[in-house]
């Protein structure tokens, strides 16, 4: 271990540099030093500093460099992915995890990286640790059947690793990484067969990670059977977009405003994971026959998730349930649903139509003026000005 005290002034530039963000100096530091785990005071190197910063491109140079990515002698245990975790950068996250970090290693509070992300509410650092697959497990489906082609194993791999849980979402997602879909049968073999391999490691099997594979080979053997029933059929759905078809069905709503036809589909795809020993099955059957459940798909993302993906309760996309942003759209009209874009509020537009107005008149009967406080009653202004009083 390096003592601050011993650090020459390269070392000490290093340190400085990744406190200042500054990516250009460190890039000329780094050839200088002969060894990039160095440590200051605290026991932390360069790395651990930088994963704490979430500064990326720092964190993938000093990977470059040879930093050893689960090198720690921090007196919490805290690793270069527990500080990543606490940044807020998934990127940085992953990152780590491609370089080889260990996700399960405890700091001195016994929580692991994904842990520490959730307890400080950095749930999408949660998410990418939580989702995080090794490459190498896609790789082997380059030269084993069943057969991945070599171009797609990168999107491939972005695509098995996404925390997100909404069909629609995730459907956007398969269309995103080009090529998948010219590709969906072979992605979806692939997919079962990692399924299956997964409840296979004996003491290492990730009943989670399983089942995330089936939920998403489901997903797209959804669209397969309806690009054949396109095929086959005639009219305006055989000309129209494969999976603005898919959402169309998906955010059909009952009487009751909920999504039905969503609903059955995704108990179905539960019912059909094969291992039905498993705890996790179990228990995602008993949430689901509990008279307060939640929907299923708030089962799902409760058991791929974990309950921090529920600290978030604000509104989320109508179309794809991405979670509440800034620069989210809103209907101009009855301002009462967000979007992520102009293409989620067309799809969900086929169905927002017919409530809409509703929805608009709902909203103005509903907004309510302040009375002026000469109006007020002297009681009630007592209480308006100090909470803590009584109305006689």
């Amino acid at each position: 271990m390096t003592n601050t005290k011993s650090l020459n002034e390269t070392e000490k530039k290093v340190f400085e540099a990744i406190e200042k963000n500054d990516v250009i100096l460190l890039k000329a530091l780094l050839p200088n030093l002969e060894n990039p785990d160095i440590m200051d005071e605290n026991s932390m190197t360069p790395l651990q500093h930088a994963a704490y910063k979430g500064n990326k491109d720092i964190v993938q140079l000093l990977l470059d460099h040879g930093s050893d990515v689960n090198l720690c002698e921090h007196q919490h245990n805290y690793t270069a992915l527990h500080f990543a975790g606490l940044s807020g950068n998934p990127a940085v996250c992953i990152s780590l995890l491609l370089a080889g970090a260990k996700s399960q290693v405890t700091n001195s509070v016994g929580r692991t990286p994904c842990q520490m992300a959730a307890f400080v509410g950095n749930t999408q650092c949660a998410d990418a640790i939580n989702h995080f697959v090794p490459k190498e497990e896609v790789d082997y489906y380059l030269t084993h059947e069943p057969k991945l082609p070599t171009i797609l194993a990168d999107k491939f791999h972005l695509f098995i690793m996404q925390s997100s849980v909404h069909p629609v979402r995730v459907i956007f997602n398969l269309q995103k990484y080009i090529g998948l879909s010219e590709h969906l049968e072979e992605v979806k073999a692939v997919l079962q067969d990692m399924r299956d391999k997964e409840m296979k490691k004996g003491a290492e099997m990730n009943e989670v990670m399983a089942f995330k594979f089936h939920y998403l080979s489901c997903l797209v053997g959804e669209i397969i059977a309806l690009k054949k029933k396109q095929e086959e059929g005639d009219g305006k759905k055989k000309t129209m977009d494969t999976v603005d078809l898919f959402t169309r069905n998906m955010l059909k709503p009952n009487k009751e405003k909920e999504l039905e036809f969503m609903d059955k589909l995704l108990k179905e795809y539960i019912k059909e994971f094969p291992y039905r020993e498993s705890i996790l099955f179990r228990q995602m059957l008993t949430s689901l026959t509990n008279e307060a459940s939640f929907s299923t798909l708030n089962v799902i993302k409760m058991t791929l998730n974990g309950n921090m993906s529920f600290l978030n309760n604000n509104q989320g996309c109508a179309t794809c349930g991405e979670p509440d942003k800034n620069f989210v759209k809103k209907c101009s009209k009855c301002k009462s649903v967000i979007y992520c874009d102009k293409n989620c509020q067309r799809l969900h537009w086929h169905w927002h139509k017919k409530e809409c107005d509703l929805l608009q008149n709902d909203t103005n009967s509903n907004t309510k003026t302040v009375p002026d406080a000469s109006e007020l009653s002297a009681e009630l202004q007592k209480v308006l000005i100090d909470p803590g009083s009584k109305v006689e």
